[in-house]
């Protein structure tokens, strides 16, 4: 099942040897080899930049101010990616996602999602929805006991992410329940001293006497008393124009308006300057009566206006301690006089609490079992899924188990947390015999390798479509283990698309696509290119990988058959 691409681009400049480099990624599993120190890993580290990962001015090219990291992705289908963009405004078109970072030799980031500014919190959060880098040493999850109910949660699908939504509403109410309960409480002596202060403001905002749109109307106001001689002088050459004692516009527009009516009756279009003018002169005449009685009604009163700057730095006050707006500071006081009217009647509104609380606890309780039980059901289902894969990986003899921690059920609300009542941790034993024991304190380097991988394997097909990146999680591997992690690997790659630095050839086999790196020396710098592998060019590499530096015909023929053994695996997984 081939799955869009998720990281469709990349391109790195002035970052460590790397001086211009783009990248275009296929869907599938694609491969990173080369000689080390190349740059492979160079390039997964810039692809972790774009992931919000921790950045510094020693990544800065040599002679370089900066360096500039951008990547294309598709988020078609990822509602988490859909949700989080949202969710910080930022705009996406036709599914896609740009992220830029720019870091600086003073140590400035400069992040951009879709050209938005973000801060690299924000770019952490959304790179995670869309790229997940899985290196030696960087098992994060597996590491992290406060993670693992996470993975079993999301082992569970749909049905029980409805049922853990359906628990959290109920545990929302139930504490925002229980703190205004316990807030209740409180000393006779507090709610006393916050009874006066809120009839204070009560009375305060009600000698106010405060009206709708009084700020604006007084601004208003304000604005003709501050302006009051400039319209005067405004509105009395106006007036003088339209209607003063001599040669005054209204007279002459009258006597055009004569002379051309006597002519109307001659053609059509005399009659249509004639209504035109007789319109423009009643139209003057009604506008100059206006203005006189405007002029007429104006006075300047210095009293009126001491009173509005009065009442409006009163209004000011009054927001300043109750609200940014007149209506802001009426919500105020229907809020307080609700509070008020709890106080007065503290008795009845603690009993009304007290019954809402334990009616939401005992719901809280009912949902948290049926969750757990849930649980219970899903951690048998992934143990047995996990030793599934387990024995693909020739590690048989181990046993996984999803440990629960013993729940007192006397105590159970108040260890309840918005995930439900379980506390959880992986606990394996790697031999026959031995107890099991906390997964983070027995498992060594390479078995976290292939637990991961199993569990990569299974909540690849749950996770959306994400990039994967494994960075030489095949290390101190060989023989049918490093084919057994191989086939794991491609098989995440048939619901994710995958990028995989290896040194084994069995990996670099089974891959769809195979990218080479290496590094050239030019103008005394080192530089590095990377090459898509033709079909042959492939079979040479998976051969250099086989024999080292020297390439037999030998070596070349046994790169053909294994890659030819790896063609065979896929289409049997492929068709599993």
């Amino acid at each position: 099942m081939e799955v869009d691409r998720v990281l469709q681009e990349l391109t790195i400049k002035n970052f460590a040897i790397i001086h211009d480099l783009s990248l275009t990624f296929e869907t599938g599993m694609t491969v990173l080899t080369g000689e080390t120190g190349a740059g492979k890993s160079i390039i997964i580290d810039a692809v972790g930049l774009l992931a919000g990962g921790r950045g510094s001015n020693e990544f800065i090219r040599h002679g370089e101010n900066k360096c500039v990291l951008e990547g294309l992705f598709s988020m078609e289908g990822n509602s988490m990616t859909y949700d989080l963009l949202e969710q910080y405004d930022i705009a996406s078109e036709n599914d896609d996602v740009i992220i830029q970072r720019d870091i600086h030799r003073n140590g400035k980031n400069v992040c951009r999602i879709n050209g938005r500014l973000v801060n690299i919190a924000t770019l952490r959060l959304i790179g995670e929805t869309l790229i997940d880098i899985h290196g030696q040493n960087e098992h994060q999850e597996l590491m992290n006991p406060e993670r693992h109910l996470a993975m079993l949660d999301q082992f569970g699908g749909e049905s029980l992410q409805k049922t853990k939504k359906n628990y959290c509403v109920t545990f929302s109410k139930y504490t925002q329940t229980k703190k205004a309960y316990r807030k209740w409480q409180n000393t006779e002596q507090e709610f006393a001293q916050r009874l006066d202060m809120l009839q204070f403001q009560a009375n305060d905002i009600e000698m106010a006497e405060l009206i709708d749109r009084e700020e604006d109307e007084l601004l208003e106001e304000k604005n003709l008393l501050m302006n009051y001689q400039k319209i005067i002088n405004a509105l009395s050459e106006g007036y003088d124009a339209l209607q003063g004692e001599e040669n005054n516009g209204i007279d002459l527009i009258g006597q055009a308006m004569t002379g051309i009516s006597s002519i109307e009756d001659i053609d059509h279009k005399y009659k249509q300057f004639s209504e035109v003018v007789a319109s423009s002169y009643f139209q003057l005449q009604e506008v100059a009566s206006d203005i006189l009685r405007e002029m007429d009604q104006m006075a300047y009163d210095e009293n009126r206006l001491n009173d509005i700057e009065k009442r409006l730095e009163f209004i000011y006050q009054m927001k300043r301690k109750y609200g940014e707006s007149i209506e802001a500071i009426k919500r105020h006081y229907e809020k307080i006089m609700l509070e008020i009217d709890q106080l007065q009647n503290r008795e009845d509104h603690v009993n009304n609490l007290k019954i809402e609380m334990d009616m939401f606890s005992k719901e809280l309780i009912d949902k948290g079992d049926i969750l757990s039980e849930m649980r219970q059901v899903i951690a048998l289902k992934l143990e047995e899924a996990i030793h599934e894969q387990f024995k693909e990986l020739f590690m048989d003899k181990v046993i996984l188990k999803v440990h629960f921690f013993e729940k007192n059920q006397e105590d159970i609300l108040s260890r309840a947390h918005e995930t439900g009542f379980d506390r959880i941790e992986f606990y394996i034993a790697t031999n026959p015999g031995e107890p099991l024991k906390p997964l983070v304190k027995v498992a060594s380097g390479g078995e976290l390798s292939r637990i991961m991988l199993a569990m990569k394997t299974i909540f690849s097909k749950t996770q959306g479509l994400t990039s994967i990146i494994f960075d030489e999680v095949d290390t101190g591997v060989s023989g049918r283990v490093a084919q057994a992690i191989a086939n794991k690997i491609y098989m995440v790659a048939m619901h994710s698309q995958v990028l995989c630095i290896t040194h084994l050839p069995q990996v670099a086999a089974m891959s769809n696509h195979h990218l080479f790196i290496s590094k050239t020396i030019i103008d005394e710098r080192t530089e590095t290119h990377v090459v898509a592998l033709a079909e042959t060019e492939k079979v040479n590499e998976v051969a250099r990988m086989l024999a080292g530096t020297e390439i037999t015909k030998l070596t070349i023929e046994h790169a053909k058959e294994l890659i030819n053994l790896a063609e065979i695996q896929k289409d049997k997984t492929t068709n599993k």
